[in-house]
């Protein structure tokens, strides 16, 4: 009997080293930015990088995947302006803001190609993300600032091919909510399509329709034409109650002059529909990426311009342009 309880004690013992030994992957950034705006005003209304003539924090963000056989758990938070106030619903709530969650979720492997998973992730929709790791330019397209930028719900995702996939879930009605209305639940419906037609190209499709969230139609697609030119796409269509919503598209071009060294061009079309306000916003934003180890060096030059007098000047007199330079600190690990 003895025998048996220490061969269990041996097993059991086995399987937890087992557990343990499992990597857990530990990624982030850092980022701080200066800024400075022509008209001496914050004046472009993008998310993030808002503070005028001042050396100022993005954020500090952390993320953790833990994968035990056919299980992972990824939680991801973050500290900081961009990852807190800027972008969750409550908002200039900074005296209530300690951190931020960005992701909390758990997926489940049910074959190689067939995966579930819950919790509150970051968007499936649009081009760029919030971690600035993941963005090539540091100011944000007036595309993502109108988008979600989290959804909490369920999914499925279905791998055809290497080539093709197939996402379909419920989602909470509303953007940027880890709870839904509890009279409605999970009424949104999403959806992404997948497609790696070549080598160096991949597409997405997505779709979105809830009744407080409204209806958004979005495409994103990424073209490795050399091993130097890359070519970003993002386009977008929103309608909620009436005749609000927004529509857009945004091209993104850029060009690895040496391993550490990249320019690229962010060329936006942004318009708000009727019940908006029917403005439009054309915005090209200029970029360059110095990479020395994790750290990456962001100068930018950003000129927006709209068909009415959107922005203000230097003695806040309606203008119809706005130009800013800025400097950014990105480290990623």
């Amino acid at each position: 009997m003895k025998k048996v309880i220490f061969i269990l004690a041996l097993a059991l013992t086995g399987s937890m080293t087992f557990a343990q030994d499992t990597p857990l992957e530990i990624s982030g950034s850092a980022d701080l930015y200066y800024k400075y705006d022509f008209s001496k005003t914050a004046n472009i209304p993008t998310s993030f990088a808002t503070d005028q003539n001042s050396v100022s924090l993005g954020m500090i963000d952390i993320a953790l995947k833990k994968t035990t056989g056919k299980t992972s758990f990824v939680g991801e938070v973050s500290f900081g302006p961009r990852g807190q106030y800027q972008s969750i619903p409550n908002g200039d709530d900074t005296d209530g803001n300690s951190f931020h969650i960005q992701n909390l979720y758990a997926t489940y492997a049910a074959t190689d190609k067939l995966s579930f998973t819950a919790g509150y992730m970051g968007t499936f929709i649009g081009y760029e993300v919030i971690s600035p790791v993941g963005n090539f330019h540091y100011s944000t397209s007036y595309l993502f600032t109108n988008g979600p930028f989290q959804n909490a719900g369920v999914k499925a995702n279905y791998a055809f091919s290497d080539k093709v996939g197939l996402m379909i879930g419920g989602f909470n009605s509303s953007w940027n909510f880890y709870s839904a209305d509890p009279f409605k639940g999970l009424n949104a419906i999403g959806a992404q399509l997948s497609l790696a037609p070549a080598e160096g190209v991949s597409a997405y499709l997505n779709f979105m329709d809830g009744s407080e969230s409204g209806t958004i139609v979005d495409l994103t697609a990424a073209f490795q034409l050399s091993d130097k030119f890359k070519l970003g796409l993002n386009a977008a269509d929103f309608s909620n109650d009436g005749d609000t919503g927004y529509s857009g598209v945004a091209l993104y071009p850029s060009v690895a002059i040496t391993e550490n060294f990249g320019l690229g061009l962010r060329g936006e079309y942004f318009k708000f529909k009727e019940g908006s306000g029917d403005e439009s916003v054309t915005a090209f934003t200029l970029s360059a990426n110095l990479k020395s180890g994790g750290l990456t060096v962001i100068p930018e030059f950003r000129l927006d311009s709209g068909k009415d007098e959107y922005f203000v000047d230097s003695d806040m007199a309606p203008t119809k342009s706005a130009s800013q330079v800025s400097v950014a600190l990105v480290y990623g690990f």
